[in-house]
């Protein structure tokens, strides 16, 4: 069992920045993808940045040039840093991790989301 626990949603105005935080716990050998997603008010949940073990990222058009995702190796953690904050950016973010266990048993873990509400 891999758990995630994210932190660091809520309500900003825009032009705002907000720091989400997600660290995964449990029987984990290795973290090769961790990612944020969203999912707003009548969509579909949508990718939003991704970073690999060694480092390499990609993001959701929308989001490129104001967000940063950024990861502990050490910590089983990831962040995404948002800046320049846009009432569009309202949805709730998850968390994703994909890697092994010490069973060398494949796991693809959520986190339970978090709020973020980018409103005046």
């Amino acid at each position: 069992q891999v758990q995630l626990v994210e932190s660091g949603g809520g309500l900003v105005q825009p032009g705002g920045s907000l720091r989400l935080s997600c660290a995964a716990s449990g029987s984990i050998f290795s973290i090769n993808a961790m990612g944020w997603y969203r999912q707003g008010p009548g969509t579909e949940r949508e990718l939003v940045a991704v970073i690999t073990s060694a480092g390499m990222t990609n993001y959701a058009d929308s989001v490129k040039g104001r967000f940063t995702i950024s990861r502990s190796n050490a910590k089983n953690t990831v962040y995404l840093q948002m800046n320049s904050l846009k009432p569009e950016d309202t949805a709730v973010y998850y968390c994703n991790a994909a890697g092994a266990t010490m069973t060398v048993a494949e796991f693809d873990s959520w986190g339970q989301g978090t709020q973020v509400t980018v409103s005046s």
